[in-house]
């Protein structure tokens, strides 16, 4: 498999402490990150620098994110 530079730092940086985290963001690198646009991997990037607990929290819902393009991540990270 050829990966990009990119998909490849993406894949490292979804590693993550929580295995609910690591399983529900890998399935989504897989399904969707490759259609998102610059906004869309800006947002997850942004994501992506949170800490785990807190990144879980709003996966699962149990708090808000800031309407706008991660709200919409976020849905489509939750579909998975």
């Amino acid at each position: 498999m050829n990966e990009s530079p990119e998909l490849k730092r993406v894949r490292w940086r979804a590693r993550r402490g929580l295995l609910e985290l690591d399983i529900v963001l890998g399935r989504f690198i897989e399904a969707h990150y490759a259609q998102l646009d610059v906004a869309g991997r800006q947002a997850f990037d942004v994501l992506l620098d949170m800490p785990d607990n807190p990144l879980w929290d709003m996966i699962t819902g149990k708090c808000e994110a800031a309407p706008g393009e991660q709200q919409a991540l976020l849905e489509k990270i939750r579909a998975v």
